[in-house]
């Protein structure tokens, strides 16, 4: 590809929640080429086809952390996230990008490691990572093709790159305590729509309730009910940003039954009331 060429499409075909591709392209970049700093409404895959650049991410606690990256390595920008990427100045990158979102996409991700703090991509199986590059390219020359066409290849791209990519190193507990907390986050993901209390999550892994607490903090840095609580928001906010679902249904779809205890932890989670928030990101 010529320095500088850009190709890209967006995707035209109407509003789906599972899984929905928004955009797909690549460049070839000229040196010092560079985007943002800029926020994204969606997730924003970049694979790095050839040369080098400069990614500079925001995490979800305004911590800012710079990572150079070359061919074969990626990087996922996630919504509302502050980034901005450069171009090297001796041997720009060309890279192949797909926007995409859907109900079940942070959870996907998140179960693999990549998170705001961890948006770098590298691959644990060349096989399955030259299958996912072979997705993008095909989303990128067949833009005219119908919706479940271009779903279904959205598809495939995501479960390779989701297969494909290098897990991060468990965290730093012993294996038994690994264990409780993979089942406390298991349960608060099966259970979050339900009534649950920290009492019914330690119950689950067969820990006091006291000790429980202090191991899942040591473990995630939060305590079980913020956790729980930071779930419920996240999937509150994805309702709000991919559906038309009332305030007082989406409440009631995260384990709020009160339309009013919601619409105040929502405040308290993202400074704003729910109604407020969908206005903010509402779809193009």
């Amino acid at each position: 590809m010529p320095a500088h060429e850009l190709e890209f499409s967006t995707f035209p075909h109407g509003h789906y929640v599972d899984l929905m591709p928004y955009q797909y392209g690549r460049e070839a970049c000229e040196p010092g080429h560079a985007f943002g700093p800029a926020r994204r409404s969606h997730f924003l895959f970049h694979y790095i086809i050839s040369g080098r650049g400069l990614l500079m991410s925001t995490d979800e606690n305004g911590v800012k952390s710079d990572h150079r990256l070359s061919e074969g390595e990626g990087f996922l920008i996630f919504p509302n996230q502050v980034n901005t990427y450069v171009a090297d100045l001796d041997d720009p990158w060309e890279y192949i990008w797909v926007e995409f979102d859907g109900i079940h996409v942070a959870d996907e991700l998140e179960q693999v490691g990549m998170t705001p703090t961890s948006p770098i991509y590298r691959s644990l199986s060349s096989d399955r990572c030259s299958r996912m590059v072979e997705e993008m390219r095909y989303l990128v020359a067949h833009s005219d093709a119908s919706a479940l066409h271009l779903i279904g290849h959205t598809y495939l791209f995501l479960d390779y790159l989701l297969s494909s990519v290098d897990r991060p190193s468990e965290l730093p507990t012993s294996k038994i305590q690994g264990f409780y907390i993979r089942e406390a986050i298991d349960f608060i993901k099966e259970s979050y729509q339900a009534d649950i209390t920290v009492e019914d999550i330690a119950k689950r892994t067969g820990l006091n309730r006291s000790y429980f607490g202090k191991v899942f903090k040591a473990a995630t840095g939060k305590s079980p009910q913020q956790y729980l609580i930071g779930y419920r928001m996240s999937k509150a906010s994805e309702l709000l940003k991919l559906t038309a679902l009332p305030v007082a249904e989406v409440g009631r779809a995260v384990g709020y039954p009160n339309q009013l205890h919601f619409s105040r932890a929502f405040k308290n989670a993202f400074g704003i009331s729910p109604r407020d928030w969908r206005r903010q990101n509402a779809q193009a």
